[in-house]
Order: structure tokens, then sequence, then C-alpha cells
């Protein structure tokens, strides 16, 4: 009797706490979300969820058989997908993988070499995951991320600073920038510019990417750098 309500209870536990969300909070955000969502958008997450965890399930194979385990593709691929799951939606976002660590292990005879297995798989992917990141910091500027995304590279709100200079009486500036946008935005709120006065910071070894960086992308004037090289930053 309890096998059969606990499954009913757990349930009715989930919809509850739905409820009082929904009650608490409202439901406009999620009715928003779910509008904006696409059939090939959804289809598209469904085929790099579905790549990525074969992907992870046949790592964690090849892991295993080294440790001396036998786990088939299909089955790995099941269990990855429900530790997925149970890490997101359980506290501490590791409870899946300790699930099927613990679970590989007994149906193998091994509990100790099941979680090994576990344990290392999930360092070779964070392994990988750093590494590919260390090597996008090294060789990419850190503008790409907008870019690639379509945000906006500078979102400063200069009226702040306008309101400061107006309630001190100043309605012109000499500027110091090297970039024609913070001209413009100034001269946009009402306060004239009447010159620029340029500081350029001499290029090293160690300071040069982030100056082209800021030529070629943000469209800072600095003449003093070599000249861009077509089809390239």
């Amino acid at each position: 009797m309890t096998g059969r309500l606990w499954p009913r209870l757990r349930t009715f536990a989930g919809v509850a706490v739905l409820g009082v969300l929904g009650w608490r909070f409202g439901t406009g955000a999620f009715v928003a979300g779910l509008r904006v969502i696409t059939v090939p958008s959804v289809l598209a997450a469904l085929g790099i969820g579905l790549l990525t965890t074969v992907l992870s399930a046949g790592r964690w194979c090849l892991v295993a058989r080294r440790v001396g385990l036998r786990l088939p593709l299909s089955k790995a691929v099941e269990d990855y997908y429900r530790a997925l799951f149970l890490n997101a939606v359980l506290p501490a976002g590791v409870l899946g993988d300790v699930h099927r660590a613990v679970a590989h292990g007994r149906q193998s005879g091994d509990v100790g070499r099941g979680v090994r297995a576990v344990v290392l798989e999930r360092v070779a992917g964070q392994a990988v995951l750093l590494e590919l990141g260390a090597v996008l910091l090294l060789t990419r500027s850190g503008l790409l991320p907008d870019l690639t995304l379509g945000l906006p590279v500078d979102v400063r709100d200069f009226g702040p600073a306008v309101r400061v200079l107006k309630h001190l009486g100043v309605s012109a500036v000499r500027l110091m920038p090297n970039n024609d946008d913070k001209v413009r935005a100034l001269e946009e709120h009402g306060i004239s510019v009447t010159s620029r006065v340029s500081l350029l910071i001499e290029a090293t070894d160690h300071n040069i990417r982030y100056l082209t960086a800021k030529r070629d992308r943000l469209g800072h004037d600095l003449p003093h750098l070599a000249p861009a090289v077509p089809g390239g930053a």
C-alpha cells in the first residue's frame, strides 16, 4: 500500500509546489517565456542535448572499461540522462552522478570501481572545459562573446554624469576620449565638447591585443598603432 501511495504523494507535492509558486509570483513570466519558444529552437536544443549526452556517455564507457568494468553504451546513455535530470532538480547538483556511480557499481559487483569511473569521467569532462576556456581566453578578445551573441559592447549611461555637469553649471568640456561614441553621447545630452585631448598609451607586447581590439571593435582612434590587417582584427 505504501509503495503505491508514495509515487502519488510525490506527484501531488510537485504539483502543489508549482501551484504555490504560480499563486505567489504569478504566471506572467512563465507564459511570456513560452511565447518566445519556437519549434526550431526546441528541436535544436533536443538535438544538441542528445549529442552531448551520447558523447558524455561514451566517455563514461571508455573510463569504465579502463577501470575494468563493463558498461554498454545504451545503458550508459539511459543512466546519464537520469543523472542529468537528478542533478538539475535535486540539491547539490551532483546527486544524479552519485546515483549512477553507486548503481553501476552494484550492478557490476564493485561499488568502489563504479564510483571511481564516474569521478574520473566527470574530472575528464571538466578538464576539457577548462582547457577550451583557457584557449579562448588566450586567443580571443573579451569582446567576442558579446559580439557573437549580438549584445552591445558598451551599455554605459552618460545621463547621470550629464546631470552632475548641468547641476554645476557646466555646459562645455574638453574631453580626453579616443572614442567618438563618448563625444556623441555627451553632445546628445546637451553638453558641448569644445576640443579633444588625446591620451595615447604606448603599445607593448602585453597590451597590443587589447589596444587593437579597442580600435577595431570599439572604434577608438589610436593612430599610433599599425594599420589593421584587411579581413581580420
